[in-house]
Formats: C-alpha cells, structure tokens, sequence
C-alpha cells in the first residue's frame, strides 16, 4: 500500500486493497477483501467489511459501518453516523449470511449525517439523501429525498444544489 496514510491505531487487515492517496483514520478496521479506491478519505471509528467496494474520491465520515454488499461508485459522500444494513429480518439466533442484499451508492451521491439505508436499495447517481432520512427503497438519479421513510423533495444537481427540473443524464 504506497501512498497510503494509515493511522497507528487503524486494524488494516492482510488482503486488503487500498489505492494511492488514500487516508485511513483513527480507530478504524478494514477487513480482508475489502477494495479501497484512489484519494479517498476513510474518517476515525469506521468498519469496512470485507464484501465492500469503495471507488475513487470517497469520502466517509465518522462512525460509519460499511457492511458486506455494499458498493459504492466514485465521488461518493457518506456523512457522519450514517447507517447501512444488510439483512432485512435480522436474529441473534438465526444465521443469516446467506440472505445478505446488495446496495449500491452511484456515483457522486450524498448520504447524509445519521441516515439510515436499508439493504436492497439503489441510491442513483448525484443523489441527496437529507440527514436523518431512512431510505426504504431505491433512490433515482439526481433525487433529493428527506424523511422517514424517505420521500422525494426534489430534483439536485451534480453539485448537490436544489433545482426544479431532474438535470439531463
């Protein structure tokens, strides 16, 4: 891992790939298999497991746990706290592994700060999810969505200001 800055108190597993100026923070673990883009920046207390693609230029934030099935695109901004699941009926008692769903962050999409987003859901390119939202379905391209769950507000452009009409692909 050239160019890499790895915190002391970060776990970075064997297997794992993490590309060129990429910035790994305090507290953080990422698990065998886990696949890193380039210049992303990883923020202290996060998990990544194992089955997670992350792309170029990602930012993640604080507190944020990335779970097996998780894939995110280029440019990608997942705020603070933000929350990913990847079982639908979780147990303590029942094994589930084999019921993981995928979720997939296009590129240049916004999670924001303490939102939750349940498994088997898109969130399209240049999307916005509000802070604080719970997204129960899939997400449209270029969508602002706010709430719980979360609905539609509108339309945001690739630099994430609201506009009036979804902006041409």
């Amino acid at each position: 891992m050239q160019d890499v800055q790895v915190h002391p108190t970060a776990v970075i597993d064997d297997g794992v790939q993490i590309g060129k100026g990429t910035h790994v923070w305090h507290f953080t673990h990422i698990m065998q298999g886990a696949v890193i883009g380039e210049n992303c920046n990883i923020g202290q207390n996060v998990f990544v497991a194992g089955g997670v693609k992350i792309g170029n230029n990602v930012k993640v934030q604080n507190n944020v746990s990335l779970y097996d099935g998780v894939t995110c695109e280029d440019d990608v901004f997942l705020g603070p706290s933000c929350v990913f699941t990847n079982v639908i009926n979780p147990r303590s008692t029942i094994n589930r592994k084999d019921e993981y769903r995928e979720t997939h962050i296009g590129k240049g999409a916004t999670v924001g700060a303490n939102s939750t987003i349940i498994c088997g859901n898109d969130i399209g390119r240049y999307a916005f999810i509000g802070a604080g939202a719970v997204v129960t379905k899939s997400v449209p391209d270029y969508a602002l969505v706010t709430g719980n769950p979360a609905i539609q507000k509108g339309w945001v452009n690739e630099q994430g200001d609201k506009v009036a009409d979804k902006p041409q692909q």
